[in-house]
């Protein structure tokens, strides 16, 4: 018997995440499909044929596969060499471009747009790769300056010391060890842009739609649930594929638990050059949209900014309230999907877990990321409309979205930390008659607090700038920013667009706040 209740905890953990998976996203996406599926009450697939038959289909999955790798080469044309000089050297202010770089990671994909727009960049190819690399150039820098960190030294000093030069150094040491995690992040950066759909909104325009866009068009406008589940259905197994890449090569790529090396200032001329060519590129490309952004936002004499306690005709509340609502819609969706992470990583990290079983749940865990927000979004209006689950006039529904895209990060973010612990350490506290939660409370927690914190942080921004699941289900009442800067856009206007960039400012500014001050704390955290 007293074995019985441990085990109902365990289980439990696993169960009640699952569980919500099973019942937000399973089920809603099921139920899409389902319905663009069947005809009749049978089984119809012919509108998967259709997708490859129709001409303006095949170019949308043409476009949105090479605007995806054009990205994706872009990105890491920027980020390695930033990747490379924050890795070889030690210079004041390089914690400043770290953050700085990392920053537009967290930014909403509505402020992208908008910061792109007040540079007049739109309508164009060139737009959105250039906002695809200003969006994503924080993973390359983070995946692959970590497994850069993780090098041991004495390798390059063997090669050099055999008269090798830094050229050869670089591709016969240091680019065999750095491979896995290049492609890691090649794989991630390629599964953001191949399913962007707020940067494809805004500034592809109708030339440019991409599976996401034609998802929304399908099923929003022209109200064609078949060729919408067809669609989805192609992007799900591309995600698929892209999560299976990144998954394997990931589990490859070498982590390091030592403190980091102490790298040398640049001293000499050619050391500061490298360091400046090296940063140039990508504190420019992410400075300068966010900086005209700001000067945008101040033009008319501020007038954006005067007009936010003001109700627009026709709207149910200020800009000041959209504010308000989306800052207590990131506080609830925050822990629910902390506390649903927590305890999932915990479940799937614990001592006897199959690995094979682990990384298949972890696999489900991350398929929201991939699957077309606006598949679940309308997804959510078509399930959940009757009791006990009638959410459609719920001001639920819209955390509870927001907890569902920020689930999968809190769950890679503690997952490592977690499998990183000395299973001795658990072991030593059984021993000492520590039972399971005290094992937990004692040994896991502390280690994984300062995770939890950034999780925290990025589960916070990325409910603040969600898009694509709210433009569904949000209601006049509850507009958040996000929805609000894009209705703005949408309007014609010089208030409007002052409105638009006032909004995008303040969103830009809670977002790096809540990112940074999570990075700070698991900083603090990590060296007491």
């Amino acid at each position: 018997m007293r074995a019985f209740g441990p085990r109902v905890a365990r289980g439990l953990l696993v169960a009640v995440p699952l569980g919500f998976l099973a019942i937000f996203f399973l089920w809603p996406v099921g139920a899409i499909l389902g319905r663009g599926l069947r005809t009749g009450g049978s089984l119809d697939l012919r509108s998967l044929a259709e997708v490859w038959r129709d001409p303006s289909l095949r170019h949308v999955l043409w476009f949105t596969v090479v605007q995806a790798v054009l990205s994706t080469i872009a990105t890491l044309a920027v980020a390695l060499p930033a990747t490379a000089v924050l890795s070889r050297f030690q210079f004041r202010g390089r914690g400043l471009v770290i953050a700085l770089l990392t920053m537009p990671f967290v930014l909403p994909t509505v402020v992208v747009g908008t910061a792109f727009r007040s540079l007049g960049l739109s309508g164009s190819l060139t737009a959105i790769i250039t906002a695809h690399v200003f969006f994503n150039v924080a993973i390359a820098v983070r995946v692959v300056g970590e497994a850069w960190r993780a090098l041991d030294p004495a390798e390059e000093d063997a090669a050099q010391s055999l008269g090798a030069g830094p050229i050869l150094t670089f591709t016969a040491v240091t680019l065999p060890a750095l491979r896995p995690a290049i492609v890691a992040a090649s794989s991630i950066v390629f599964l953001f842009c191949f399913t962007s759909f707020g940067v494809i909104l805004i500034l592809g325009g109708p030339r440019f739609a991409t599976i996401e866009t034609e998802i929304y068009r399908q099923t929003a406008q022209l109200l064609d649930l078949h060729t919408a589940a067809a669609l989805s259905i192609v992007q799900l197994v591309a995600v698929v594929a892209a999560l299976l890449v990144a998954g394997a090569m990931t589990s490859r790529v070498r982590t390091s638990t030592r403190l980091p090396v102490r790298r040398p200032p640049p001293t000499s001329r050619r050391s500061q050059l490298l360091l400046a060519l090296g940063l140039l590129p990508a504190t420019v490309l992410v400075t300068v949209p966010l900086g005209d952004l700001v000067i945008r936002s101040l033009a008319n004499g501020a007038a954006g900014y005067s007009h936010l306690t003001s109700t627009p005709i026709g709207a149910p509340g200020s800009p000041l309230q959209a504010i308000a609502t989306s800052i207590k819609v990131a506080c609830v969706a925050t822990v629910i999907a902390v506390a649903l992470g927590l305890a999932l990583a915990h479940a799937l990290t614990r001592p006897g877990r199959r690995v094979g079983i682990a990384r298949v749940a972890e696999l489900l865990v991350l398929l929201p990321l991939g699957v077309s927000a606006v598949t679940v979004g309308f997804g959510f209006l078509i399930v959940f409309d009757t009791p006990p689950l009638d959410l459609r006039t719920s001001w639920w529904i819209i955390p509870i979205a927001h907890a569902l895209v920020a689930l999968p990060f809190v769950v890679r973010t503690t997952v490592p930390v977690l499998r990183a612990i000395d299973p001795r350490q658990r072991e030593t506290a059984a021993m000492l008659g520590a039972g399971p939660a005290q094992v937990w409370r004692t040994v896991d927690l502390p280690i994984v607090a300062h995770a939890a914190k950034v999780a925290a942080g990025f589960a916070a921004a990325i409910s603040l700038g969600e898009f694509g699941a709210t433009l569904f289900i949000v209601r006049p009442e509850t507009t958040t920013v996000p929805v609000a800067i894009y209705r703005f856009l949408s309007r014609p206007g010089v208030t409007n667009v002052d409105q638009a960039m006032a909004l995008a400012t303040i969103l830009m500014v809670l977002t790096g706040v809540v990112a940074v001050v999570a990075e700070r704390g698991s900083r603090i955290e990590a060296r007491s």
